[in-house]
């Protein structure tokens, strides 16, 4: 039976305080200018490896290109340019900011018509130190894909810890950082750089190989440093592009980021994280904007997401491995984001074994071309984990292909698992479709739990979803409350209902 589940106000006020208060403000730390003397002499000639394909950039979509066997059998052609690399000067300001108890190392800007562009490998960020990238700044990775620009560092990947190439831009344990600035961050990677390891187009090796060795390592609790090693002569494994790792009072704020080999943001084991007012506009495979793993504390807003996946993804660690570290991502803020592209809006899982709960989204707007689910949960029987909690209010979907409200229990490896997912106290309230938009859901509703592990506790009001093809797919649902919500525009009866395995309801008063 439906127990009553509201918004916390008094955690929502602490979560906030808590993040703001402990944001280190960088206004009158000790400058370090990469543009300086003593930091562009570091600046070297080096060689770029990158690649293309003998026919050309591809005319079509993402999914012609995967259909398109001539054009992805043919190998790629090996190209180099001479850059100038500013990287050890980029990490060399960093380290004296750090040795010198703090500072701002600026990245300068030119003019709008001819940036500064830096090349750079991946940069360590350390603790009391902020970097700025100006206005009219560009930082460019270069597109080698070896250790020599891309060291071996300890990092997780779809909830698995690992050692391979560094994040773009990594911390480890580092307290009082910040990327800020209304400059530029781009990845460079694009669909013959990086991307091709993902289905191993083009002759390139497949990721899947690799990707399949992590994940039987992770079960096997095998060694970090010494057992799960993946070098650049093997590893397959595209990078994330921001990852603090075990680090706290993290600021990343205006910044644009641009064509991303894997996730774009991805805080891990972190605590006390504000992601503000930034652009992510990258739209490549597993192109996820912000993807918080274990964290807790922490507010994403005003920011601008364009993805090729999901815009923002909460986990917590894969299979055994999250249910051994067993930290969960908790006390989080998403408010005032625009979600301009992406499959996804505001997704929790599917590397969820850790757990969720205490989450707030509320006054975001959803109007992606390609957005299956503004809102969906999943998981299964192997990932498992404890979803509670959630808030979601105030918001407006003009766009969705598959449902509004998604949770489905039967993502990939489904009822073959041991460990049975719990997803209970959801509210959801003032959720309005655009009408007449270019809303065309298969459903308002799609939510099937387990016979054994139903889905439970929801209540829906003050909602308007209008213009969806069909109503709801409900299955194991136990109850699911109803207040207020018009659906294509006729009132749903305030009520409880309450589904079994066989799609059958049963319907209870609202008290």
């Amino acid at each position: 039976m439906y127990k009553k589940f509201e918004w916390n106000q008094e955690l929502y006020n602490l979560i906030e305080n808590t993040v703001n208060d402990n944001i280190m403000k960088f206004d009158n730390k000790t400058e370090y200018k990469v543009d300086d003397i003593k930091y562009k002499n570091l600046g070297r000639d080096i060689e770029e490896v990158y690649l293309t394909h003998p026919d050309g950039p591809y005319k079509g979509s993402k999914k012609e290109l995967k259909n398109d066997k001539e054009y992805i059998g043919k190998s790629l052609v090996k190209n180099t340019q001479n850059v100038t690399y500013y990287g050890d000067a980029i990490q060399k300001a960093i380290d004296d900011a750090t040795s010198n108890g703090g500072g701002k190392v600026i990245v300068s800007g030119g003019s709008k018509e001819e940036p500064n562009v830096y090349y750079s490998g991946a940069i360590t960020l350390k603790s009391n130190v902020e970097l700025h990238i100006e206005e009219n700044a560009v930082i460019k990775f270069v597109r080698n894909k070896n250790n020599e620009f891309y060291p071996l560092e300890y990092t997780r990947w779809e909830g698995i810890e690992m050692m391979n190439f560094s994040p773009f831009i990594y911390s480890y344990g580092a307290e009082n950082i910040a990327i800020t600035g209304k400059g530029i961050l781009d990845g460079n990677a694009d669909e013959f750089n990086w991307m091709p390891w993902k289905f191993g187009y083009f002759n390139e090796e497949d990721q899947q190989i690799q990707r399949e060795r992590l994940f039987d390592l992770g079960q096997e609790n095998a060694d970090v440093r010494t057992e799960r090693i993946f070098k650049d002569d093997i590893s397959t494994i595209r990078p994330p592009f921001i990852q603090p790792y075990k680090s706290k009072n993290i600021l990343i704020r205006d910044v644009t980021i641009l064509n991303s080999p894997f996730w774009e943001i991805n805080p891990v084991l972190c605590e006390n994280i504000k992601v503000d007012n930034i652009i992510i506009d990258t739209h490549l495979y597993n192109n996820d904007g912000v993807d918080p793993e274990s964290c807790k504390y922490m507010i994403i807003e005003n920011c601008k997401f364009s993805t090729g996946d999901d815009c923002i993804a909460i986990k917590s660690g894969r299979n055994n491995e999250g249910r051994n570290i067993g930290v969960p991502s908790e006390n989080i803020i998403i408010r005032n984001n625009k979600f301009e592209d992406g499959h996804g809006g505001v997704t929790i899982g599917s590397e969820i074994s850790g757990g969720v709960n205490d989450i707030f989204a509320h006054d975001n707007y959803f109007d992606s071309p390609e957005l299956d689910y503004p809102i969906r949960f999943k998981t299964n029987a192997e990932r498992g984990g404890k979803l509670e909690k959630i808030y979601v209010k105030n918001s407006v979907v003009n766009k969705s292909k598959i449902a509004v409200i998604h949770a489905d229990f039967f993502y990939e490896e489904g009822v073959n698992g041991n460990h049975n997912p719990i997803l209970r106290d959801i509210t959801l309230s003032n959720i309005k479709t655009i009408e007449g938009g270019s809303i065309d859901a298969s459903n308002a509703l799609y939510l099937k739990g387990f016979k054994d592990a139903p889905i439970e506790n929801i209540l829906i009001e003050n909602a308007e979803l209008n213009g969806v093809k069909g109503d709801m797919v409900l299955q194991n649902v136990k109850g699911l409350a109803f207040k207020n919500v018009c659906i294509n525009n006729v009132k749903v009866d305030d009520k409880i209902i309450d589904v079994d395995d066989d799609f059958n309801a049963k319907e209870y008063a609202l008290n």
